[in-house]
């Protein structure tokens, strides 16, 4: 049984087959309503979300299947002192996938250990989110055509973001600079800059946002990218910049999460 626990549990050619796929249902996403139909996720998450929740959410329901939806752990069984591994297993008898968000790095590899059922890992504290960094290598991708022999600028909490060190490590064969909360040094030319929130719910301390000094510099066919939610490192101006490719990177999140679980559950 396969698991999504790292970006490195995937291949170069299984990344690629990926990209492949999520072009095919964004561009006819109504051919696959009935995919996975009578196919179950069980959206566990033990830490607030937006975007990665109702993504996963709606994949599922547009490819025809259910949602067992527990988005407040704190109204399950957890909240009584039930452990991780005993969730896991109770969930993987109500389900054919699960996808876990969790407040603890590692969290995401001892579900796999134990879980009967695939694994998906929406994010474990601050040690990775290898379905995000999917959405953001395609938008690359589809920008680009390839994710590789680029330059890549990574601006913001570079220590506690998750999406940054997922991505980071999928981008083996690209020029990459770094600028955190307080680096004050000027912004490298780029192909595609990484723009990421503080993460105060870890400890981390500062705030930036990103001026007209830097965008002034930015080449015209760069782009900017941010998971989300953003607090003050973009301006909403901004937003309509053709360079702005974070409300299109967040569409794709739907159409990468509809290809993850199609092929992580092929085999139920």
């Amino acid at each position: 049984m396969k698991h999504l626990v790292s970006i490195d549990d995937l291949t170069k050619d299984e990344i690629h087959e990926i990209f492949v796929q999520t072009k095919k249902i964004k561009a006819f996403p109504f051919t696959y309503r009935l995919n996975r139909e009578h196919t179950i996720l069980s959206n566990l998450f033990y830490e607030p979300s937006t975007r990665t929740n109702s993504s996963f959410f709606t994949a599922m329901t547009k490819l025809g299947g259910k949602v067992l939806n527990i988005n407040n752990v704190n109204y399950s069984s957890v909240s009584k002192g039930e452990s991780l591994k005993d969730t896991i297993i109770t969930m993987g008898n109500y389900c054919d996938v699960i996808a876990l968000r969790s407040r603890t790095a590692g969290d995401a590899l001892k579900a796999s250990q134990v879980s009967t059922v695939p694994i998906i890992n929406a994010g474990d504290g601050n040690g990775e989110h290898p379905t995000q960094t999917l959405l953001d290598l395609y938008t690359i991708w589809e920008k680009f055509n390839r994710i590789e022999d680029l330059t890549v600028t990574f601006v913001g909490d570079i220590e506690n973001s998750r999406t940054i060190h997922s991505l980071d490590k999928a981008l083996t064969n690209c020029n990459k600079h770094y600028r955190d909360t307080y680096n004050e040094e000027p912004w490298p030319k780029s192909d595609v800059y990484y723009l990421t929130r503080v993460q105060k719910e870890r400890g981390s301390r500062g705030s930036y946002t990103m001026k007209k000094e830097h965008t002034n510099t930015m080449p015209e066919e760069s782009i900017v990218l941010h998971p989300f939610p953003r607090n003050y490192e973009i301006a909403e101006w901004f937003d309509t910049d053709p360079r702005a490719k974070y409300f299109e990177q967040m569409k794709n999140g739907l159409y990468v999460r509809m290809a993850l679980l199609i092929a992580y559950t092929q085999y139920k």
